[in-house]
């Protein structure tokens, strides 16, 4: 059976029923506290009842549950409805990475703060995968051996400026300004058979209560495995860092239809993305300020429940 993890100011918790008994350990971060897994299952097999210090998690105040510093990478076109959103062929799809900062971590109930040149500003829920051990360059992961890597499974948001994105054709700046990625509520440490249940995960992510994405893992290009293994051909990963695993359909942000591409094509940049941004203006799908974004991921039997995160659209002032 799964443990659910929390991270408070300056504590870990196991988390069960509601309520949260404290692990006993001097980790700080969350490489530490995975390799002091004798300290978390001893927390996990008391009561949930059972003593003075254990609280209802309503009290608690959860932190991302992934310390930083740490490697941040994250998939791109991961999911067959997004790459049909998104204008690809899934079934050329190739597994594609990018690197986010770690500065851009915040949790589960953080706001997202925009920045104030930021004008379109997009959600993308996503499964986060925290290794539990060393990967290093020229590694091969199986599907048996996934449990070997991965320690646990986290809900992320890749926030993201869109109009950042695309005008200079990267990622990095893009989604990595502070609060950009939600991490949380609670790191699950699933059991070795439980991994073999990834498909039946389903993400789920609302804004002001309306369903924007859902789609289970079995809508996934490239599964855990063999993501690890692309990417282990160029870049190592260390206990306590996480892989965000792509995003479902659902974004805000569209490939345009193949007559405007045409088009596009044969405009200067500039004036080509003048037009882009004035009519994405008008999306109604785009953040703004004081949207709620609720992200969830789970089994439907709740075996497997990486729990929910809720969090508040903040627009940090208005570009000079």
């Amino acid at each position: 059976m799964s443990i659910r993890v929390l991270r408070t100011d300056g504590a870990w918790w196991v988390e069960a029923e509601g309520r949260a008994v404290p692990v006993v350990t001097e980790a700080r971060t969350t490489a530490e506290l995975l390799a002091d897994r004798a300290a978390v299952e001893k927390a996990a097999a008391r009561s949930a009842r059972d003593g003075d210090d254990v609280v209802d998690v309503a009290d608690l105040a959860p932190l991302s549950p992934v310390t930083t510093p740490c490697r941040v990478v994250a998939q791109m076109v991961n999911y067959r409805s997004h790459a049909r959103e998104s204008g690809f062929d899934p079934a050329t799809v190739q597994p594609t990475f990018f690197r986010k900062s770690s500065g851009s971590v915040s949790g589960p109930g953080d706001p997202v703060v925009k920045p104030p040149h930021v004008r379109l500003l997009d959600y993308e829920i996503e499964l986060g995968l925290v290794m539990g051990a060393e990967l290093p360059v020229g590694t091969t992961v199986t599907d048996d051996e996934l449990p070997s890597y991965v320690a646990g499974l986290v809900v992320t948001n890749d926030v993201s400026a869109r109009d950042v994105q695309l005008t200079k054709g990267q990622f990095y700046e893009s989604k990595s300004y502070p609060t950009f990625t939600p991490t949380g509520p609670c790191l699950v440490l699933p059991t070795p058979e439980e991994f073999a249940r990834l498909d039946d995960l389903r993400l789920r992510l609302s804004v002001n209560g309306v369903l924007r994405q859902d789609r289970t893992l079995a809508d996934m290009i490239v599964r855990p495995a063999e993501a690890l293994t692309a990417l282990a051909r160029f870049q190592s990963l260390r206990p306590g860092d996480l892989l965000l695993t792509g995003t479902p359909g659902g974004t805000a942000l569209k490939a345009p239809g193949k007559l405007k591409e045409r088009i596009g094509a044969l405009l200067p940049p500039a004036t080509k993305w003048k037009i882009f941004f004035a009519g994405e203006a008008g999306n109604p799908a785009y953040l703004r300020d004081g949207d709620v974004v609720t992200a969830h991921i789970g089994t439907a039997d709740g075996a497997l429940d990486l729990g929910t995160q809720c969090t508040t659209v903040v627009f940090a002032g208005d570009a000079a």
